[in-house]
């Protein structure tokens, strides 16, 4: 009797196995995961400067995140979860351009109509438009200047260092070396929510903020400058 009931009870083991198994296979499989750095990890002189800047020309709504070091090799998707932004459209990059084509008495940023450089902040998601550029900087100067004379080109890497004080992947137009005037792409300031992110200064370091606040303290111009 006692044989039966041991021979019953590992045949009833046996199915539950192979039940549990069964209903496992039909369990979609985990999506990989990243590891993230804990967003504590920004107690750093960047972000303290950073801060600083920031609340004394009255943005308070904004946040810093670290992220892991390889993030560029991430989807959008994958970036937009890290930081929990809303959307990937709320993902963006400030990039330094350089106007090749200006007169040799333009050297720097003095005149925020005629620079010499800009800096133009627009998201991952569309694409830069450097005509819509040339075109909004010919208008604002009232056809005074000849538009060859505007021809806005990516600047050499260690130029844009050398003027932002921010290496590759890290440039941001928060607390710039110097003050080179900044294009905001519209779409931008169309992203409902007006919470978006972009470069903190730090190749792993992000910035989130509200857009009508930078916009009050950065004074951009705002251009329809890129397309999907």
């Amino acid at each position: 009797m006692e044989e039966s009931l041991a021979v019953l009870e590992r045949v009833q083991t046996q199915l539950l196995q192979r039940i549990s198994k069964l209903e496992h296979s039909f369990l979609p499989s985990p999506s990989p995961t990243h590891t993230f750095v804990d967003d504590t990890d920004t107690n750093t002189e960047t972000v303290t400067r950073l801060s600083s800047i920031l609340r004394k020309n009255g943005v308070d709504d904004f946040s810093f995140k670290r992220v892991p070091s390889d993030y560029y090799d991430w989807s959008l998707e994958a970036r937009r979860d890290a930081l929990s932004a809303a959307s990937v459209d709320h993902l963006c990059k400030s990039i330094v351009l350089v106007n090749t084509q200006a007169p040799s008495t333009v050297v720097d940023c003095s005149d925020r109509k005629n620079s010499k450089y800009y800096v133009v902040v627009v998201q991952y998601t569309a694409r830069f438009n450097a005509e819509a550029v040339k075109n909004f900087l010919y208008t604002i100067n009232n056809g005074s200047i000849a538009k060859k004379k505007f021809n806005l080109r990516l600047a050499p890497e260690e130029t844009s260092a050398e003027l932002t004080g921010y290496g590759h992947n890290a440039v941001t137009c928060i607390g710039m070396k110097t003050d080179i005037p900044v294009i905001l792409d519209e779409a931008i300031v169309k992203l409902t929510p007006d919470f978006f992110w972009l470069g903190g200064g730090e190749v792993d370091l992000k910035l989130g903020i509200r857009t009508s606040q930078l916009i009050k303290f950065v004074n951009p111009f705002i251009v329809n400058c890129s397309s999907n």
